[in-house]
């Protein structure tokens, strides 16, 4: 579980984020959604350490986030997974290669336990004959799997995912949704997705956090999302005329 209390995050004179609270379960797919210039990258950035809030407060289960010092802060990482909007692997390198790179970064394994825990990560995203190959080799797909493997390697408690569907058809993207959705549930990591991917909030939107202009503008789950009369969240949904069409149709209407 990740919680966050009244982050706010500036950038000079503007406000990006206004004090945002919520909390991102365990054993779920923790989506955060909304417009382009909402701040779901902002908060992203700052939920993994790469920014550091203008206020506020974030807990790693019952470990304060802020405050951990240097070391502490390594062994936390060590915890987390990262998946990359595009894959981020690297070209010189294969399959493998790329999904050893953290156990070679931060472990002192055996190659034969690097090499175990490489394969089984590879065949649980679907990659079991792929390790020789290099990026430039596979599918758009297979990549996204790649760094998906590659960001389990380390067995993480924690798992952000960068618009994993950026760039993959729509039956790809299904298959990336439910794989990622499996790993969650089955390792009962907290995962937290940042997606404008309509079809992955109707999918595995376990809990959703809506973006409107730096604030929380609705907060709930995939049942609840098409049931809400909140404005800024239908037309987030909705903002596709053919979409409006569809629930229009459905409603009678």
């Amino acid at each position: 579980m990740i919680r966050i209390e009244q982050i706010k995050k500036s950038f000079g004179d503007v406000d990006v984020l206004k004090g945002i609270s919520h909390t991102f379960e365990a054993g779920k797919t923790n989506l955060i959604i909304g417009k382009s210039g909402a701040g779901k990258t902002v908060m992203l950035k700052i939920l993994v350490g790469l920014f550091p809030p203008t206020s506020g407060r974030i807990f790693y289960d019952d470990t304060d986030f802020i405050g951990l010092e240097k070391k502490q802060l390594r062994d936390l990482r060590m915890r987390v997974g990262m998946l990359f909007q595009g894959s981020a692997l690297f070209d010189s390198m294969t399959v493998e290669e790329n999904v050893r790179f953290p156990l070679d970064m931060f472990t002192n394994h055996t190659k034969q336990e690097k090499d175990k825990r490489v394969d089984y990560c590879l065949d649980r995203v679907g990659l079991k004959n792929a390790n020789k190959k290099y990026p430039s080799e596979i599918s758009g797909g297979m990549q996204k799997r790649v760094g998906i493997a590659r960001s389990i390697v380390l067995n993480p408690t924690y798992l952000f995912c960068d618009e994993p569907n950026s760039g993959l058809d729509p039956r790809t993207a299904l298959v990336i949704d439910e794989l990622i959705k499996d790993i969650t549930v089955e390792n009962n990591i907290t995962t937290v997705i940042n997606t404008h991917d309509m079809n992955s909030v109707m999918e595995i939107g376990d809990n959703i956090a809506l973006l409107h202009l730096g604030e929380l503008a609705w907060a709930g789950n995939k049942d609840e999302v098409l049931e809400s009369d909140n404005d800024i969240l239908q037309d987030f949904i909705f903002a596709s005329p053919f979409l409006k069409r569809l629930r229009n149709k459905a409603m009678g209407i």
